[in-house]
């Protein structure tokens, strides 16, 4: 079974693996902005320069900004967003103890009581907060007018800002970043920006103590030590030691100096490893940096992928089930063509059977229109010669009167058109010579 310290290796390793980021910390001070960048990678943590921005609040926000700017491009890093730290008047710091609350309903738990933390009455405030690993969370609460401030400032300047921290929730957040805990308890000190002691703290009876002292270090160690029930012989540490050492730091960046803004950018670089209290409002969050691409373009190539194996596998299937058809249609090819030929040869057949009907039925039609004929010339009228064929009919013959002949024959059912051809007196004045010709209707 795993211990504890083998899980807690397992987890370190992990996190190490998928550190990926970068991160830009901006400190605000009294009349300056300090300013760190930093990259991060599994192997080692890259500082990539740091900066002071002299005089931003007497300054045009547009002038400081382009320098910010320049500085940015400089390394690369023109797409991420800053994490930016506000100054410590400005920002109310708690710390809550949550025994038995999920982690799920820790912001409700804070939220139900968030009037009761701050002394700022009915004014709107903004505020956000960071897990600690005792079940309690650390608190930071701002004037809504103080953050609105700042995003216009910033957002003048050009400045994308993704969060706005205060330094106990950077520094807890950076030292934690490669999963490193805070042990027994310690004291680190460092000197900030104005020249006061910044101090920081854990211990088991107090999660995190983060104050600044405008006294001697010892001085400020001996109160720190008190505040986190400390023995008063336990050595205070730099805050360059106990945060995460780059593997590659410029000599501007003095960490015993100022640690605060590299602090703050590697609470920014990777925000899931590194989480730190965001007071910043969701709707001012610029989340500018590429990583955050990552998951959409992953899913797109897995989209991609599908709509690929699904077009080739068709295709695939589309050309096996036509080798398929193919092959059956060649297997019975043979049996089509004799079916073929056999109904030809029926028509063939069909063909012979309907023309000798058609004789047969002929014979019966001219016998028929024969008949006809004889009873149409009935007594005294005769006839010498009586021309018959398929469609036409032609006779001579001798009778009283040759014109109501037409009438009689254009009546019958065999007979259309009829015309008389020629029409003369018969010999001796007893009558007419005729000569007639008809169509003879379809059976």
């Amino acid at each position: 079974m795993p211990t504890s310290n083998s899980i807690s290796s397992i987890s370190k390793d992990i996190r190490k693996l998928l550190a990926f980021g970068a991160g830009v910390g901006i400190e605000i001070g009294a009349s300056s902005l300090e300013v760190a960048a930093a990259r991060v990678r599994p192997s080692s943590i890259h500082v990539l320069g740091r900066t002071t921005i002299h005089g931003f609040a007497s300054r045009p926000a547009a002038e400081w900004g382009m320098e910010y700017a320049r500085f940015l491009k400089s390394m690369g890093l023109a797409h991420v967003s800053a994490a930016v730290l506000l100054p410590r008047r400005e920002v109310i710091a708690r710390q809550l103890a949550l025994p038995g609350v999920a982690a799920k309903d820790i912001e409700s738990a804070i939220r139900f009581q968030l009037d009761t933390l701050h002394p700022y009455g009915d004014e709107d405030v903004c505020w956000g907060w960071s897990r600690l690993e005792t079940g309690s969370a650390l608190v930071g609460i701002a004037r809504r007018s103080t953050v609105e401030r700042y995003v216009e400032l910033f957002s003048e300047a050009g400045v994308a800002v993704s969060s706005f921290t205060f330094s106990a929730a950077a520094i807890h957040a950076a030292i934690r970043f490669n999963g490193h805990s805070g042990g027994e308890g310690f004291v680190a000190l460092s000197h900030t920006a104005s020249g006061s002691v910044e101090v920081y703290g854990e211990s088991v009876s107090r999660p995190v103590f983060s104050a600044e002292f405008d006294v001697a270090p010892q001085r400020a160690a001996l109160l720190a030590l008190s505040e986190l029930r400390l023995p008063p012989e336990t050595a205070p540490r730099t805050l360059e030691e106990v945060l995460p050492k780059p593997g590659i730091n410029p000599v501007e960046n003095d960490l015993s100096r100022n640690a605060l803004p590299y602090a703050t950018a590697l609470a920014g670089a990777c925000p899931r490893f590194a989480p730190s209290a965001n007071m910043l409002p969701l709707e001012y969050r610029r989340l500018s940096s590429r990583a955050i691409l990552i998951p959409s373009i992953v899913l797109a190539v897995v989209v991609a992928l599908l709509i690929g194996g699904f077009w080739i596998y068709s295709s695939y299937a589309d050309r096996k089930y036509l080798a398929a058809l193919n092959a059956q249609i060649a297997q019975l090819e043979p049996r089509a063509q004799r079916a073929a030929a056999l109904d030809r040869e029926f028509d063939r057949i069909r063909a012979r059977v309907r023309l000798l009907d058609r004789y047969r039925s002929q014979t019966r039609n001219d016998l028929d229109a024969l008949n006809e004929i004889t009873r149409l010339l009935a007594p005294p009228i005769w006839t010498s010669n009586v021309d018959l064929r398929r469609d036409a009919v032609r006779f001579n013959g001798e009778g009283p009167q040759a014109a109501p002949l037409l009438k009689i024959f254009d009546s019958s059912r065999f007979f259309e058109n009829t015309l008389i051809d020629g029409v003369s007196a018969a010999p001796g004045g007893a009558g007419e010579l005729f000569q007639i010709h008809a169509s003879r209707r379809k059976p």
